[in-house]
């Protein structure tokens, strides 16, 4: 088990290679060298001191945002094809317009 140090306390803690959430969830994480541009890594920084978050988060939270990205794409394509090989009916469609109209017509604009 290798130590980490708390940036909070700055004190040696175990660390099992997964970060701490709550009292007692534990989430695994994966450590990852990737290489960038000193204009990538300046970026970066920059935008981690605006919003406040480490580099790692920011990091993370723009992969997640692009595989989930191509993720909803697969879905709309397998809906899209899904709808082209069995139409939605005349009679479906009538009742999906009326659904949609009243409820607009019940929305407080």
């Amino acid at each position: 088990m290798e130590s980490r140090v708390d940036e909070a306390s700055s004190s040696a803690l175990p660390h099992s290679g997964a970060e701490d959430i709550g009292y007692h969830m534990v989430v695994p994480r994966v450590q990852t060298l990737v290489q960038l541009t000193d204009e990538l890594v300046a970026r970066l920084d920059e935008r981690a001191a605006r919003e406040r978050r480490s580099r790692s988060t920011l990091v993370r939270d723009a992969l997640e945002q692009y595989l989930s990205s191509e993720l909803d794409a697969e879905i709309d394509r397998r809906i899209v094809d899904g709808y082209r090989r069995i139409p939605q009916t005349a009679e479906e469609d009538r009742w999906a317009y009326g659904a949609a109209r009243e409820a607009i017509d019940a929305e407080r604009w």
